[in-house]
C-alpha cells in the first residue's frame, strides 16, 4: 500500500482536490478497517476564498488546524448536527484544505451501515444516500473532533492511500469514469467564491 506522502498534500489544492478523486479513505477502527474510495472533494484556499474558514489568514482556535503542516485533518462540527473531514494542503503555515464530500464504501461496510442508520434494514434509498455527503460519511467512518488534528501521513488510524496492498485487500479494477466540476455546495454567503468551480466528483461513463 502506498501511503500518501506529505508531498502529495503540498501542492496546489484545486490539483490536490481532483488527484485525491479515487484514493482510498482508511480509519482503523477496534481492529477494522473501514475504507472507502473518495468520489467527491471540494477546495478551499484561504489566501482568497471567502468560503474557506481562515479566509485572509483569520486564525482562532478552531481554524488553527489549517495551518499544520500539509497531510493533517481537519474536522469541524456544523449545523450542531454533522461532522466534516478536511485534509490539509499548501505549505505550513499556508492556510488551504481539500473537504472530503463523498466516497464508495469497499471494506468494513457492515460496520460503517450500523454506525450510519443502526438497525435499520437496507434498502434502495439507503444505498444510494449511504455516503454521498461529508457528513454522511464522518457519521460512517466514526470521525468527530476527537480526529481533528491526526497527522494522515505518519499516524496509523485515519490514513489515505492509493492501493489497499498492505491491508490484504485487492484494490479493485478501475471504473470507467469522467472527471466532472462545478461550484461548492452550501456556499452562498462565500460572495464572488461562491461560483468557484471547486467542487469535483466522479461519474461513471456510459
Amino acid at each position: 500500500m502506498a501511503r500518501l506522502s506529505r508531498d502529495f498534500y503540498n501542492g496546489d489544492t484545486v490539483e490536490t482536490a481532483q488527484n485525491l478523486l479515487g484514493m482510498y479513505l482508511v480509519r482503523m477502527l477496534r481492529g477494522e478497517a473501514l475504507v472507502c474510495r473518495i468520489t467527491e472533494t471540494e477546495a478551499y484556499v484561504g489566501r482568497c476564498d471567502k468560503a474557506c474558514h481562515a479566509y485572509h489568514g483569520r486564525k482562532t482556535a478552531r481554524t488553527s488546524t489549517l495551518f499544520l503542516a500539509p497531510g493533517h485533518a481537519y474536522i469541524y462540527f456544523i449545523y450542531g448536527m454533522y461532522y466534516c473531514l478536511n485534509v490539509v494542503t499548501e505549505p505550513e503555515g499556508e492556510p488551504a484544505a481539500v473537504l472530503i464530500r463523498g466516497g464508495e464504501a469497499l471494506a468494513g461496510t457492515e460496520t460503517m451501515y450500523r454506525l450510519r442508520f443502526g438497525d435499520k434494514p437496507w434498502n434502495a434509498y439507503r444505498k444510494k444516500n449511504f455516503l454521498n455527503g461529508p457528513g454522511k460519511l464522518c457519521k460512517a467512518m466514526s470521525l468527530t473532533t476527537a480526529e481533528n488534528r491526526l497527522d494522515l501521513v505518519e499516524g496509523g488510524t485515519l490514513f489515505l492511500c492509493d492501493s489497499l496492498e498492505e491491508l490484504g485487500l485487492p484494490s479493485p479494477p478501475a471504473p470507467k469514469e469522467r472527471l466532472c466540476r462545478g461550484p461548492r455546495i452550501g456556499v452562498d454567503y462565500a460572495e464572488e467564491a461562491r461560483d468557484f468551480p471547486w467542487r469535483f466528483w466522479l461519474e461513471q461513463e456510459d
